[in-house]
């Protein structure tokens, strides 16, 4: 709260959740990095083993104040959790890192340092910027799914992470005191993501090297990606869900488009290509009226738009109609099911090159 008096200058906040092997090393490395520095370590844990009791033990010898809040009822998962640190500490500033030390301590003073200065309210450590390294990540398949989901998160809110290259990386310095917690509305893990969205706060980043983990066993899950795209469904309800109403609209027409063509004898192939043409022009019209219209203004021109959308949807047509070629010869599918198989895939590639592209501010 501003003009509040707090005891220390900065709180880590430290979400756990099954972490004890982490905890001695990761407050043995804050306090060295954190050393002179008026700051305290607050663990909020929703942990089903003794990683509780570990932070107490640790707190006995440690150089800088460390306190645990265990949840017996972690309500709305590590972004509760985060906020639930937000509402206990006793600084205006916090830090907010993962427990099992792939966010290295020794990059918090430079958050500290970095969002105390009166231009920013939030400033994330990105792996995706320059200087920045993701190579902690677990295999390829981490990484892919990392950048990938990045990218739809970005064409999502392409306003409000225009210069966020990582805003979903779980470690970040803000200024709490700038912060409204009545706005938030913790439903999943991205903490951060739900801040920058939710509110107006001034975004900065600074690199930094993704480690790979200390102790225990990754906590990421088929769950927690159903989990992350609800929260970026419920997020962004308008601008997605108007793209994809649309793009329903459109799905219905080419595969009527289809049926009724190849109803009067011509080839399913030609059939998808005269449906896709169509109804290419016709989401682009609908999608500059009903869904960016708000970003024309800063966008290049109307018949660049167009180019480009036109374009790009016909290489994706390029691809997608042989796909279905291979559906309905080799598999024995139905023309007008492999359509809206391949239409329900391209449906996000397609929302995301509108956004960062087509839409992108000049």
């Amino acid at each position: 709260m501003a003009g509040a008096t707090y005891a220390h200058d900065l709180t880590v906040i430290v979400p756990t959740y099954n972490e004890s092997g982490n905890v001695a090393e990761l407050v043995r490395r804050t306090a060295l990095a954190l050393e002179g520095l008026n700051a305290a370590i607050l663990f909020v844990d929703d942990s089903t083993d003794d990683t509780a009791d570990v932070v107490r033990e640790v707190a006995k010898t440690a150089p800088l104040p460390v306190s645990v809040i265990h949840r017996d009822e972690p309500v709305n998962g590590l972004g509760g959790a985060v906020v639930e640190g937000f509402q206990a500490a006793a600084s205006a500033i916090c830090v907010v890192m993962d427990g099992d030390l792939q966010h290295p301590p020794e990059k918090i003073r430079e958050l500290y340092a970095r969002v105390s200065e009166p231009d920013v309210d939030i400033v994330a450590a990105s792996r995706y910027m320059g200087g920045g390294d993701a190579s902690g990540l677990a295999d390829v398949t981490r990484h892919l799914v990392s950048r990938g989901s990045t990218l739809v998160t970005r064409a999502m809110f392409p306003l409000r992470l225009r210069h966020v290259t990582d805003p979903m990386t779980g470690f970040f310095a803000i200024d709490v005191s700038k912060l409204s917690l009545a706005t938030l509305k913790p439903r999943g893990f991205k903490i951060l993501l739900e801040t920058i969205v939710r509110t107006n706060l001034r975004v900065a980043e600074i690199p930094f090297d993704f480690a790979d983990r200390f102790a225990g066993d990754s906590k990421a899950s088929l769950m927690q990606g159903v989990r992350f795209f609800q929260q970026l469904t419920l997020l962004r309800f308008g601008k997605m869900s108007a793209f994809a109403v649309i793009g329903a609209l459109g799905a219905v027409a080419n595969v009527a488009i289809v049926w009724l063509l190849t109803e009067f004898g011509m080839d399913y192939i030609w059939a998808a290509i005269i449906a896709a043409e169509v109804t290419i022009v016709a989401n682009f019209l609908l999608i500059e009226r009903f869904v960016f219209y708000d970003m024309k203004g800063a966008a290049r021109g109307a018949w660049r738009r167009f180019a480009s959308s036109f374009v790009f949807n016909n290489v994706e047509s390029a691809v997608r109609i042989p796909v279905m070629s291979l559906m309905v010869s080799s598999w024995g599918m139905p023309s007008p099911i492999a359509t809206a198989i391949t239409l329900a895939v391209a449906f996000v590639i397609r929302f995301t090159f509108h956004s960062l592209v087509v839409y992108k501010p000049r």
